[in-house]
């Protein structure tokens, strides 16, 4: 088997301010982590909320192996056919059969093949089908076709993440929790092999709430009325994970948190 692969997983990338922080500090992080594949979530990179064919061409033309998606999957009806187009973007696997897109897909780098796989929490959000078996069927369809497997779990119940991590320890390479948008204390291989967080963080503006600008998310808290939500673009920062594998299938060696705060550089003066 070739040498043991290394996977930076990138978190929810929240608007235009996430997707220049992530494009701003990739090729720093690719030089100190050296990954051999990098999976980003892109659920919230349009305007935070969903995806545009556009904007997933310009992530995979920087380098990036594939997307995944969540509960905010099909915002943008434009991105329908481009999941059905046979490129790294996946959508929850356990959504209906009758939706657009794949749960699942398989990228070869260096000899290495890698699959991954979307899942959405079935607690609080709406999925056709219940992750717990979901993931058993995604499973064997992969089994003989991937070295590792990388599980990005959207899910808004920690209860439900952590419960994912240890059903399928040791059957994965990792499991790693989306969606919530705040980074968990939890990273750790566990017992059988598999890494696991329960979520990975945004990555956006942390000046905000979860992204939203804070005055508009404190004032619908406040007043309880409809406010219309808008991106942050306060204090960027990008979350993830860096995940070592081990050279034996499905096993991890060590995940450790990226929580990197951009500071893009000044603008040229007399530039807009």
């Amino acid at each position: 088997m070739p040498a043991a692969p290394t996977i930076l997983f990138v978190g929810d990338v929240v608007g235009g301010l996430g997707r220049r922080t992530l494009l701003g500090l990739l090729p720093e992080l690719r030089r100190r982590h050296e990954p051999t594949f990098v999976v980003v979530n892109g659920e919230n990179i349009a305007g935070g909320l969903g995806i545009t064919p556009k904007l997933a061409d310009e992530l995979l033309a920087a380098g990036v192996d594939a997307i995944t998606l969540g509960n905010h999957t099909y915002r943008r009806a434009e991105i329908n056919g481009y999941l059905d187009s046979g490129k790294p973007i996946v959508r929850p696997a356990n959504y209906l059969t009758t939706q657009p897109g794949r749960g699942s897909c398989v990228v070869e780098r260096d000899g290495i093949r890698l699959g991954v796989v979307n899942l959405s929490g079935n607690v609080f959000l709406r999925a056709g089908r219940v992750a717990f078996l979901e993931i058993d069927t995604v499973l064997a369809e992969l089994e003989g076709k991937v070295d590792h497997v990388l599980v990005d779990f959207h899910a808004e119940a920690t209860s439900e993440k952590v419960a994912m991590g240890w059903y399928l320890d040791g059957r994965v390479t990792a499991v790693v929790g989306t969606h919530t948008h705040v980074p968990t204390a939890d990273a750790r291989v566990l017992p059988g092999g598999t890494a696991y967080i329960s979520d990975v963080g945004m990555t956006g503006p942390r000046g905000g709430v979860i992204g939203v600008k804070k005055e508009q998310a404190i004032a619908s808290l406040r007043t309880h009325m409809n406010v219309r939500f808008e991106t942050s673009e306060d204090d960027p920062w990008l979350m993830g994970v860096v995940i070592r594998a081990a050279e034996r299938p499905m096993q991890a060696e060590a995940i450790e948190q990226v929580l990197q705060p951009w500071r893009p550089a000044p603008q040229a003066a007399g530039r807009s």
